[in-house]
């Protein structure tokens, strides 16, 4: 499982973005599959959802230590 979030801590931010548009996407696919009683594999819902929690975790750690690198220079100045 660690390999999975090395991966993604890995990405650039455009790739973090453009991944999770594409999860996102997958995400509603998934359920609009299973709105129509064509998803055969339910579990699928449960790892893209967690694809996404994990990509939204990566994208604000690199969020607040952008804002924190910010805030150290204005203090220092």
């Amino acid at each position: 499982m660690s390999s999975k979030i090395d991966e993604i801590i890995g990405l650039s931010d455009d790739e973090l973005v453009d991944r999770l548009a594409e999860s996102r996407r997958e995400l509603f696919n998934l359920r609009f599959q299973l709105a129509t009683g064509q998803l055969d594999n339910t579990a699928r819902m449960g790892e893209v959802r967690k694809d996404i929690a994990r990509l939204l975790t990566v994208l604000r750690d690199r969020e607040i230590a952008q804002a924190e690198a910010l805030a150290g220079q204005g203090g220092a100045a």
